[in-house]
This record gives C-alpha cells, structure tokens and sequence, in this order.
C-alpha cells in the first residue's frame, strides 16, 4: 500500500465526509475568525487549494500526503493526541515526526509565511 520514499504528511483540522467538508466550507466563509483549520485557511481559496502552495509542495523532496484528522488518526492511532493542523516528516516505513504544529501553522496569515516556515524547518 505504501509506494516508498519519504513523505511530508499534512493533516488538516477538518473531517472527510462530504458533511463535514459542506460545513467546514460554510464555517470558513461565514465566519473565518473562528475556523479551527488555518493549514485549510491559509492553503485553499474559496473553492481550490491555491496555485502557489500547490507548485510549492510539488517542488519539496518528499512525496506529499494530504490527510483529513479522521483519516490520520485511523492510519497513526499512535499520533491521535497531536493537536491539528499539522504537518508531518516520515521516513519510509517510520513513524511521522511533527514538522510544524497547530501553534506554528496557527501564526500564518500568509501561503508565503507559511513555505518561509517550512523551508525553514526543512533546512
């Protein structure tokens, strides 16, 4: 099932059944000072993840991940107190290591401040 190789794991606050994406879509329009995922802020537009964060994530040497909080818990139950959103480094085969936490991704306004911490935490 696993293809291999490294990958960079990002693990939105948000759950994946359509409900629960039709609820978080309309949370995050009505009311985006309360939305509880700024990795889904800061990353999409209204309806598209946005094309910069997109052609910076296919640049990173991992293989990227995106997973919903029900679908990372069910595959790392081992992970399931970590506070979401957050994104994750995992060696093939590893158990994932926390790369930036909600704190961090919670203090970006930007998809610009957003890839200068990453960078950051990749070097």
């Amino acid at each position: 099932m696993d293809p291999g190789g490294p990958e960079i794991i990002f693990v939105y606050n948000a759950g994946s059944s359509p409900a629960a994406q039709v609820l978080d879509f309309l949370h995050k329009v009505a009311a985006p000072q309360t939305y509880r995922c700024n990795l889904c802020k800061v990353t999409y537009g209204t309806f598209t993840k946005k094309a910069e964060w997109k052609e910076f994530v296919a640049s990173l040497p991992y293989r990227p991940v995106f997973l919903y909080k029900d679908q990372f818990r069910r595959r790392f139950p081992e992970l399931a107190t970590v506070i979401l959103p957050a994104i994750f480094l995992r060696a093939e085969g590893g158990i994932p290591v926390v790369l930036a936490g909600a704190a961090d991704i919670n203090k970006q306004h930007s998809v610009e401040e957003l890839e200068s911490l990453l960078k950051t935490r990749l070097r």
